[in-house]
Parts: structure tokens; C-alpha cells; sequence
């Protein structure tokens, strides 16, 4: 279900796609802050709002160790290397070499897809994409952190509630029905701003298998995902959700679903939702969060809520960053 008594002046999804021009099924030019994106969805009345989730006062750490997918599914971002050195007996300072920024619990940066279409979010230039400049970058999250109300869809539980876990070897896409069926059978309520989490047990299941397993999986270049599909970013945008995050690899199925709406839209991402939701949208995606510890929690409460706080790495003009993601419950 979905509290509509907050929803704005923002056009809907269907709206956007009447814009003229490369602004057609964009928000660009939409928000105050131009390179913020969706998080400006959070006001500063559903941040005092969003005090009310906090019931135990219970804290848990959504990021894994940035070395924990060695090896991963990504081919070229291996786990760094930490150095700790000495200038005298009474000294350590340490370092880390082949930092991954996004290798491992992450938040993707509006800079981290380009519209194969119509470009970088807002009509940014390609030139500014770039080593030093701040068009985009994770600063903006960094100097002005996101933080609201967060509400967890707790994908694996119902599965597993209903003799059906998800099928994480197969790489299986999980449809926008199963998330309305979830959030339903949990009787969650979203509301303007928030920040939605979907827990698959993804990581759970891939840390959990052996090496050799892993690196098979990371070959096969299959993930359990969200699937594509238009109502699902049209639900996302028209519910207005400042973030989506999960604890998979891509936040999306990989390969995406044969019937991709974006198959022609995004050829170089070979129709994945990402150049729809962060180039489009400006919203940001959370991908591999640590969320199996805050879904057991919650299961056992009855409470599908929490204050979540994410900020970034202040790096000007990082593409993405550790999430440093907290959820008080």
C-alpha cells in the first residue's frame, strides 16, 4: 500500500513521459538540487518524521567488509590490498591499494550511467565526467548525507514462507508481483521519500559457497535480481522512493528478462534498468547491503521499519562509494 496524502507538486510516471524533447521520461530540472536526484525526496519533516522508527534503539551496520566478494561477481574489481606501516616504534598509518569503490556493499552515484539516449542525468556533459570535476558526484551525498525512514521487503522470508525459496543458483528474476505480494503479506505502507530495501538472501547465500562455487557463479554471469520492467520504475518513481537498495549483486537479474522493456533504450547495458533509474531518475541504487541480520530482526518484531542513515565517501566525482549505511531500529 502507499500513503498518496504526501505526493507533491512532481508529475507522475506517465507525466514524465509527456516532457518535450531529451527530457521526456526524465526528472531533469525537476528538484532544487539539481545533481541530488530523488533523495530530495526526504524533506526535513520526514526526517523528524522518521524518529518514530526508532523503538529499540537497536543499531545495525548495513555494509559488508570492503574484501568480502574475493572473489565476487565482478570480474575486474578484486578485493584491496591493506597496508599498515610504521615511521617509529610509536607509530601506525596504514593504506589501501586497488580500493574498488563499489566492490563491495555500495551506493551507485549518479554518475554511473550515462543514457545511452540522452546522455548523463540532467544534461550533464560527457566532459565533465571526470578525474576532479563535481558534476554527479557521491560529494553531494557525502556533504549532505541521506537519511529517513527506511522500510525493508523481506523477499527471502516470504518465499521461504511459502515452501519456495528463491532460486539463487538459478539466477532467478523476481518479478514486481512478488514484491507487491510481499509488501502486502507484510502490510507495509510506503510513504514520500523513503528508502526501500529488498532483501533477497542473495549475499547470504553467495559468501556462504565455496570458492570454487563462487567463481563458477561469477562466470555463468547469472545473479538473482530485480527484474525489468517499466511498472516497477514507474512504482518506484510515482511512490516517491528516494533510494533502492538490495542485497544482490546488480540490484537487477543478470542476464535481464528476454522482454526488458529497455532492450533498445539501453543496448550498451543490454536493457537493464539502470540507465532508467539513475541517468533518467537520479535515483540512486544500493547494491550487496549487508540486510540479512536487519531482516531477521525485523521478522521477529513485526516491524518493517527503521531510521536509515547512508553516507558516501567524500571523493569529488566518485561514480559510486561504500553505502556506510545504518539502520536504528
Amino acid at each position: 500500500m502507499t500513503d498518496t496524502t504526501e505526493a507533491g507538486t512532481y508529475p507522475t510516471f506517465a507525466e514524465l513521459q509527456d516532457r518535450e524533447g531529451e527530457l521526456a521520461g526524465t526528472s531533469w530540472d525537476l528538484f532544487k538540487e539539481p545533481w541530488r536526484g530523488t533523495p530530495s525526496f526526504i524533506t526535513q519533516d520526514r526526517v523528524l518524521s522518521a524518529r518514530s522508527c526508532i523503538r529499540t534503539g537497536t543499531v545495525f551496520g548495513l555494509d559488508y567488509p570492503a574484501d568480502a566478494f574475493d572473489p565476487g561477481m565482478s570480474i575486474k574489481r578484486g578485493a584491496p590490498r591493506h597496508t599498515i606501516y610504521s615511521s617509529h616504534p610509536a607509530h601506525r598509518d596504514d593504506y589501501l591499494d586497488g580500493y574498488y569503490l563499489q566492490g563491495s556493499s555500495q551506493i551507485d552515484g549518479l554518475r554511473h550511467r550515462r543514457a545511452d539516449d540522452v546522455g548523463f542525468y540532467n544534461a550533464t556533459p560527457d566532459d565533465r565526467i571526470r578525474e576532479g570535476t563535481p558534476d554527479l558526484g557521491v560529494q553531494e551525498w557525502a556533504e549532505n548525507p541521506i537519511a529517513g525512514r527506511g522500510v525493508l521487503v523481506d523477499l527471502d522470508g516470504y518465499r521461504s514462507g511459502q515452501s519456495n525459496p528463491i532460486d539463487h543458483a538459478g539466477g532467478e528474476p523476481l518479478s514486481f508481483s512478488l514484491i507487491q505480494d510481499a509488501i502486502q503479506a507484510q502490510s507495509i505502507r510506503t510513504r514520500p521519500g523513503d528508502i526501500l530495501m529488498l532483501h533477497t538472501g542473495w549475499c547470504e547465500w553467495f559468501l556462504a559457497l565455496p570458492t570454487e562455487q563462487k567463481q563458477r557463479t561469477r562466470d555463468s554471469r547469472r545473479a538473482t535480481g530485480i527484474a525489468q520492467s517499466l511498472e516497477f520504475v514507474a512504482w518506484a518513481w510515482d511512490n516517491r522512493l528516494s533510494l533502492l537498495a538490495a542485497d544482490n549483486f546488480a540490484f537487477e537479474c543478470l542476464p535481464v528478462v528476454p522482454q526488458s522493456p529497455f532492450l533498445h533504450s539501453a543496448p550498451n547495458d543490454h536493457g537493464m534498468m539502470h540507465q532508467q533509474l539513475l541517468a533518467k531518475l537520479g535515483m540512486p541504487l544500493g547494491e550487496l547491503w549487508k540486510l540479512g541480520p536487519l531482516a531477521q530482526h525485523m521478522r521477529a518484531s513485526g516491524r518493517w521499519d527503521a531510521f536509515v542513515s547512508i553516507k558516501p565517501l567524500s571523493i569529488t566525482g566518485g561514480t559510486g562509494s561504500p553505502a556506510n549505511a545504518t539502520a536504528i531500529t
